[in-house]
């Protein structure tokens, strides 16, 4: 009893220092943004360097968005059974390591090996993150703390490229991976000053609590809030993978412009957060959800008739898909959450398995031999938009909780 009353009342801190309560959180969130797209600016060449064709290339994206999703999995229940910090901590030292091990890989066959192992780590930290959210925050002002945590993590995925990009022009590749080794270890010292959250450490064994997700499996609007979600993440994730070849071989950019657009698409996604952080004063959050699917389906409709004019038509039409994405997301995480009234972490987990894994689909197929990925980065995000509007309404007339 006393070690939960010190955890509650360590968590009243966390609310109260928000300064550096939320830094921690969107760092840890961002991990996945940081790992994938430093390395991007240098795909193209490291297929050229490695006499490989991109699609193998591209498995080092691939390869580590279906580990991290993997990953995942045990995350959640182990920091379920064991707190948040442990678990934390174990997979950041892993990261470290393995970022180390990917700046000495001489081939395609080690870097995909050593950035399975760099996800393996890398996954305990945005899903930790989200269930820390929920052991510190309830209600509206956990949707709040989302969207400010989705603003910073979204500067991620901005300042990345760029950061890769410089990198490539002064040094080589194997540096963007000491960086993000240097990352990890900030994320520990972080780590470290930061109290154990979880109230209620569970003393179930950990070979029963992986019967969560069977909990979760079986609670109906839970997996469809997460389905609905995972797909209208997956036009994000097929440009992440297909952004470079179309940028850097079919515009012609070199790889410093080319991350220079990728961070305007990145803006995109803090621009949304942001604005759903204000509009939800006004604005209900399942009008802003469905504003923002509405968004998806008219950017994929842009890209398709206007996308192949140029860097910067392409550009505009991803910018608007991106900023209904970041519209969208924190209510819709939140919503997520909302379903389930235990299990915070497994829940969690299993939510971003979700997103990842299709994700981790979305990157192959768009890493295939297509003659012109522009439209089919359209045709997928005008699908996309549509399956998810269409549910959304009928998840709406039919009653989901938390939907006012």
């Amino acid at each position: 009893m006393y070690s939960h009353q010190k955890t509650d009342k360590s968590n009243e801190k966390l609310k109260r220092n928000l300064k550096g309560t939320l830094p921690l959180l969107a760092l840890l969130t961002a991990f996945p943004a940081l790992s994938t797209d430093m390395i991007l600016p240098a795909v193209p060449s490291l297929a050229e360097t490695w006499n490989e064709p991109l699609s193998i290339i591209n498995l080092i994206l691939v390869c580590f968005f279906v580990t991290y999703g993997f990953f995942l999995l045990f995350y959640g229940p182990i920091s379920d059974r064991f707190g948040r910090r442990r678990p934390l901590l174990a997979g950041l030292s892993v990261y470290i390591a393995a970022s180390l091990l990917c700046a000495s890989a001489t081939n395609a066959p080690m870097l995909i090996v050593f950035r399975i192992l760099q996800a393996a780590g890398a996954a305990a930290s945005s899903s930790l993150s989200m269930a820390m959210t929920k052991d510190i925050f309830s209600g509206q002002e956990r949707e709040r703390i989302l969207a400010y945590i989705a603003i910073i993590m979204a500067l991620a995925p901005m300042i990345a490229p760029v950061l890769g990009g410089w990198v490539l022009a002064d040094f080589s590749w194997p540096w963007i991976f000491v960086i993000q080794a240097v990352m990890g270890f900030i994320g520990i010292l972080g780590v470290l000053r930061f109290p154990e959250t979880l109230s209620q450490i569970s003393d179930v064994p950990l070979s029963r609590m992986m019967h969560s997700y069977g909990r979760l499996l079986l609670n109906p609007s839970y997996i469809i809030m997460v389905l609905v979600m995972s797909v209208s993440l997956f036009p994000l994730y097929t440009f992440i993978a297909g952004s470079s070849a179309v940028y850097v071989n079919e515009f012609g950019l070199s790889e410093q412009k080319y991350s220079y657009f990728f961070a305007f698409n990145a803006l995109a996604l803090m621009v949304g957060s942001f604005s759903c952080l204000r509009l939800t004063r006004s604005i209900s959050s399942k009008h802003l959800m469905t504003i923002g699917f509405a968004g998806v389906f008219l950017g994929g409709l842009f890209l398709l008739i206007n996308g192949q004019h140029g860097p910067w038509s392409f550009a505009l039409s991803m910018f608007l898909i991106t900023f209904s994405l970041g519209l969208s997301r924190p209510p819709s995480n939140n919503l997520v959450l909302e379903q389930v009234d235990r299990d915070a972490g497994s829940a969690s987990s299993l939510l971003i398995f979700c997103y990842f894994t299709l994700g981790a689909v979305g990157m192959w197929f768009i890493s295939l031999e297509w003659a012109d990925k522009i439209p089919v980065l359209g045709t997928i995000a005008l699908s996309c938009g549509a399956m998810v509007l269409a549910a959304w309404f009928v998840l709406q007339k039919r009653g989901i909780k938390g939907v006012a």
